[in-house]
């Protein structure tokens, strides 16, 4: 498909993969910071869509891709969690139900618009962003159906990507959208989730699951190896705080004297110091996902940047 308009320096357009019958995903290279994936089904009335995108020319563009493959309305739009790169978009779904969960709704509204990335990113052309929270939301879980399709949309459980993380589950497809729960060539992130809730979500309700083809958040389409490549990365992160925290050294000092190793390719590498501060919170005890100084770590991070913004290309 031709979106040659709608591409940002030197990535690749977006591109849209069948990756089950009529269950598209849409995939945006190069799923670094606040650009993400989507996915949506087609049915005869109407088309489900799987999280909007971060800026009104990217959701615009996803938008002009779904009516590329169907003339049908997107009727309905899930979000799996809070962050803008997911929700931000919501707004240009005309007449779309938003589902969510709870905490994802409470979660945009407290986070607001774009304003709040300006002081650790550079700058990105957001567009008018009208912030639009779900306003059909569940505790535990909801069915969607598209046709005779099921997808189960489920709340993992347990603070992880964030605190209001939500799985898109087709059992009859072996086919799961991971929202961020799962990174594919990106470094995952947990500063306002959990390190500790991820592994317990992956191991508990990702892996019985059996999915064959798994959608992650960021990142190309992945088979079942990508649940085993990202919780080696958290035990990583898990074991080099242990290792920090004991020499008595600060999350930032601890990111400048770890060798990622193995994980040094991942895209936007820095999101260990955020690991690493939500990682140390998690050893000091209290609940998972628990509130911590979030703009503090952030700022850690430019710092370990060189201090420069991180580098969102959305």
């Amino acid at each position: 498909m031709s979106s040659v308009h709608h591409d940002v320096g030197h990535l690749p357009p977006p591109r849209v993969e069948e990756v089950s019958e009529d269950v598209f995903a849409y995939i945006q290279p190069d799923g670094s910071w606040w650009i993400n994936n989507t996915g949506f089904l087609v049915g005869r009335r109407g088309v489900i869509s799987v999280d909007a995108c971060s800026t009104v020319r990217r959701t615009q563009a996803y938008l002009d891709a779904i009516a590329i493959v169907t003339p049908r309305p997107v009727r309905t739009l899930i979000n799996t969690h809070h962050h803008g790169d997911h929700t931000f978009g919501n707004h240009l779904f005309a007449g779309a139900t938003i589902v969510g969960h709870e905490a994802t709704r409470s979660s945009i509204i407290e986070w607001g618009g774009p304003g709040a990335a300006a002081a650790f990113w550079t700058e990105v052309d957001w567009g008018e962003v009208t912030v639009e929270p779900p306003f059909l939301t569940y505790t535990d879980a909801v069915t969607v159906w598209s046709d005779d399709l099921r997808a189960d949309v489920r709340h993992v459980g347990t603070p992880a990507h964030t605190t209001n993380d939500s799985i898109v589950w087709l059992p009859e497809r072996n086919l799961l959208f991971s929202g961020d729960v799962l990174f594919n060539g990106g470094t995952p992130f947990l500063l306002q989730g959990s390190v500790a809730g991820a592994v317990q979500v992956l191991e508990e309700v990702i892996k019985p699951l059996g999915a064959t083809t798994i959608v992650p958040g960021h990142g190309a389409v992945a088979g079942p190896e990508l649940v085993d490549d990202v919780l080696g990365y958290l035990r990583f992160v898990q074991a080099t705080a242990r290792a920090g925290r004991d020499a008595g050294l600060t999350p930032l000092e601890t990111a400048r004297e770890t060798d990622l190793g193995e994980y040094a390719g991942l895209l936007d590498s820095e999101r260990i110091v955020g690991n690493l501060h939500r990682a140390y919170a998690e050893l000091e005890g209290g609940p998972l996902g628990r509130p911590i100084d979030a703009a503090a770590a952030l700022g850690d991070m430019v710092t370990y940047n060189g201090g420069r913004p991180l580098t969102c290309l959305a």
